[in-house]
């Protein structure tokens, strides 16, 4: 697929046409024009030129874009800014300084009396001049709409432009033409006449309409400016330089001048120049920068290495396998890029009509201006017909019905620490019927800890000292979860001799004049002979998710420490909030199939995917799409790529720069209990959007026929146009007023406690049972035992607390304590009573 960039839409119609215009090409098979990103995806084997050709004759422009290599992105970094908003915003202050003061002069001094300078007072000539020149000046500030409007109706292609610098242009030239006849009146000493043109000099219509419309155009380039952050973050990735070995020496190279086959060296703490197979050393590097997962991976020689992630403890000679753009991280920013351009835009209700509306409306103002003549009455009367048709059909609410639903939906949103960065995401959440979560940081905490302490030919308090003087020397983050379990129970470190770390295996050393070793089953094995009680322990530790270590003190096996990612403590809820929604829910994650199971189980998702590499998570996604509207919750880099081509990719706060950057909405508070809430508001304001689209059409199906005097003959009814400004006005705060609904809106609905109590008070329950237990270390293994208790018939309800030592259990009929006590016990816990 090619990219290219396109200049000089401003609505649906502008894109549609666009789309049309290049998929007409012979040998163009896909054609895809997103709005938000001003970008053109097309497939099919055709030249550059031609399309750049068909774009251009349409009326706007194209470029091709070009992110071949990596330094050519760098090059081009400083270019990935948004200039549009900060133009806008300059636009609309200006505007707006300029419009108080003209909505004083007409709006103030003529319906509510302000007062003014003395030399003004009853000087209508005066007052009039001073209203062109200031809507002038506004008219001056905005040209761009009607460059752009004029310029899509020359070319037969009208937008919302159009009608805006058409409305604006009427209200202008009519509003001029009363202030020379002002003159007229005024030589011929008609005060009368004055003062009834005076009234219909609607300077403020024109400046107004303007003004509103810069508004919306505003927010839109706000959200068109954050689609290039992602990219910024990924190129800010890449490593500049690589230290390569030139005839046996080091020699630090630019990255676009290592060649496949090249041999280069990484120390600890540096970032791995491109992808490579090790060919001497190993270590423990870190690819959360790709995969999102926590722990490091172990790397020996014939292992593979990717570019952007870090060497975190030995030193690595490595031969370089794919540079430049076939790296892993190339490949993850192509597949953010294409997954921008490809994206299908969210068509605003506004924009959708608008190919139809505005040359409908351009048709029935000169239709009426037609008719009015053909019926025998004067220019004026039928030209201020027509103007006010322009003039009430200025789409004013109808530009203001999505973007202040937005804003207002938006501020809510950021009251509860859930940020929506565009439009088009707020307006997506409502439509969304497939939740999907990644593992590592987003339903688990992303850091491991240390869950269960299980002793065999020793107590707890020598197993866990024994594992703190080994472990306190390694900078593994299992090891770091050991250390942090022993610095809770107040223990200090014993100092081991000849401390060794084997790669992938385990750490040994000699504590106190004995051998100590700790690690995986494999490597414990060659020290001691492990009971099959140990070994079906371990494995049972494993089913649930979590990372056995072994630890041997001479030729006794002390016991097994397990070390897991814990569930987050809301995930479940969150889970089951968003089943109540009527949503279906997976977890895709790269972690193993067994691992992922048992965190998928906890979390009680509707389906689990495991075992897919980065680029294999945008894929399932778009096949997810296939079966209705996807949200994608994530926060790693790897998720990139899958959060760009959902529908809605919602990142977790406590995530990577470019999951947020790539990401349409982010949890700031690291809450997946927000999922379900980003979704509440974004239905709910959708709705308001629909109901404000309603108001807008409604209040120009009406206007229109009485702008265009179509109840003269019948009731008299005769609309000119400071009562069509008046209408238009109405229109727009309605909009508004209705868009501060939702303010008021309930997003956070804790349906689960809420559905327990109501069962729990159906059955007319009125028993209870508390179980003392041991061996509970976590929420996981508190999520365990309640899930475990509430499996057995005649268990409503059970909540378990790790830190209580308890488990209370709602029962609808006496279940023995045994079988209580039994179930518990299966699953590795004691129970004392």
């Amino acid at each position: 697929m090619k990219q290219y960039n396109v200049t000089g839409m401003s609505c649906a119609a502008c894109s549609a046409r666009v789309e049309k215009a290049v998929s007409k090409l012979d040998g163009v098979t896909s054609c895809s024009v997103s709005l938000l990103t001003n970008s053109m995806g097309v497939e099919g084997d055709i030249s550059p030129e031609e399309v750049i050709s068909a774009v251009e004759n349409a009326g706007y422009g194209a470029t091709l874009k070009g992110f071949e290599r990596k330094s050519e992105i760098s090059e081009n970094a400083d270019n990935l800014k948004d200039n549009e908003t900060p133009a806008l915003l300059k636009r609309l202050i200006a505007s707006l300084v300029f419009l108080v003061v003209l909505m004083y002069f007409s709006m103030g001094h003529m319906m509510w009396n302000f007062p003014i300078p003395q030399f003004l007072e009853n000087n209508h000539i005066a007052m009039g001049l001073i209203q062109l020149l200031l809507t002038a000046a506004v008219m001056v500030i905005n040209q761009k709409f009607f460059i752009s409007g004029f310029k899509a109706l020359f070319n037969r292609a009208p937008n919302m432009d159009t009608l805006v610098a058409l409305g604006s242009s009427a209200a202008f030239v009519y509003s001029t033409y009363a202030l020379f006849a002002m003159t007229n009146a005024q030589l011929a000493g008609d005060m009368s006449g004055v003062m009834t043109y005076m009234n219909e000099l609607y300077f403020e219509s024109a400046a107004m309409i303007l003004t509103l419309i810069t508004v919306g155009k505003m927010l839109e380039a706000r959200s068109k400016g954050k689609t290039t952050d992602a990219l910024k973050s990924l190129i800010k990735l890449a490593p500049k330089t690589a230290v390569i070995l030139v005839d046996g020496k080091e020699t630090q190279v630019s990255i676009d001048k290592v060649k496949k086959g090249d041999i280069f060296v990484v120390r600890p703490g540096e970032s791995i120049p491109v992808d490579g197979i090790i060919i001497e050393g190993n270590s423990a590097v870190n690819e959360s920068a790709l995969t999102g997962e926590s722990i490091p991976v172990d790397k020996s020689k014939g292992d593979v290495v990717s570019a952007a992630t870090i060497n975190q403890s030995g030193f690595i000679k490595c031969e370089a396998s794919r540079v430049g753009e076939d790296t892993t991280l190339s490949q993850i920013i192509k597949m953010v890029s294409d997954a921008s351009s490809t994206k299908a835009p969210i068509a605003k209700a506004a924009d959708k009509v608008s190919g139809v509306f505005v040359p409908v409306v351009i048709a029935v103002a000169i239709i009426t201006a037609a008719v009015w003549l053909l019926l025998g009455e004067g220019v004026g009367f039928a030209l201020a017909r027509a103007i006010s048709v322009l003039v009430i059909s200025c789409p004013c609410a109808l530009g203001l019905a999505t973007p202040v639903a937005i804003m207002v939906g938006s501020g809510v949103g950021a009251k509860n620490g859930i940020l929506f960065k565009t439009a088009e995401s707020l307006e997506q959440s409502g439509k969304i019927n497939i939740v999907v979560l990644d593992k590592t940081g987003t339903i688990t905490k992303g850091e491991p800890k240390v869950t269960n302490i299980i002793s065999f030919e020793s107590d707890e308090a020598e197993l866990m000292k024994t594992a703190l003087a080994l472990e306190c020397k390694s900078e593994h983050p299992l090891a770091k979860a050991v250390v942090a379990k022993a610095s809770e129970d107040g223990l200090a470190p014993d100092d081991v001799d000849e401390f060794r770390i084997i790669s992938g295996s385990g750490l040994s050393g000699i504590l106190k004049g004995e051998a100590v070793y700790g690690g995986n089953l494999r490597y414990i094995s060659k020290f001691t002979q492990i009971p099959e009680k140990a070994i079906a322990t371990a494995e049972k530790l494993a089913d649930e998710g979590k990372t056995p270590l072994y630890f041997v003190k001479g030729n006794k096996l002390l016991g097994i420490i397990a070390v897991a990612d814990e569930i987050k403590e809301d995930s479940t809820e969150a889970v089951k909030e968003l089943h109540n929604m009527g949503l279906h829910v997976v977890m895709l994650t790269g972690d193993n199939e067994k691992t992922a199971n048992a965190v998928g189980k906890l979390a009680e998702v509707d389906e689990v995917i495991a075992g897919v590499l980065p680029d294999g998570k945008e894929k399932v996604v778009s096949k997810l799409r296939q079966k209705g509207r996807v949200a994608m919750v994530g926060d790693g880099i790897n998720d990139a790529p899958a959060l760009t081509s959902a529908d809605v990719g919602i990142a977790i706060g406590a995530g990577t720069d470019v999951a947020i950057d790539a990401a349409d909405v982010v949890l700031m508070k690291s809450r997946l209990s927000d999922v379900p809430a980003a979704i509440r508001l974004g239905r709910a304001t959708l709705r308001n959007i629909h109901e404000n689209l309603f108001w807008a059409f409604i209040y120009n199906a009406i206007g229109i026929p009485v702008a265009a005097g179509l109840f003269i003959p019948l009731l008299g009814w005769r609309l000119n146009p400071m009562f069509a400004a008046a209408a238009m006005s109405l229109s727009s705060f309605c909009v508004v007023t209705n868009a501060l609904r939702l303010n008021f809106a309930k997003i956070r609905k804790n349906n689960i406690k809420t559905e327990t109590v109501k069962t729990i008070e159906k059955e007319n329950v009125k028993m209870q049972k508390t179980i003392k237990i041991e061996g509970m270390m976590c929420p996981h293994c508190e999520a365990t035992v309640k899930k475990t208790l509430e499996e057995l018939d005649g268990v409503i309800q059970a909540e378990a607390s790790h830190k209580n030592g308890t488990a209370v259990v709602t029962l609808e009929k006496d279940v023995p304590f045994e079988t209580l006590k039994k179930a518990v016990e299966d699953k590795g816990y004691t129970v004392i009573e």
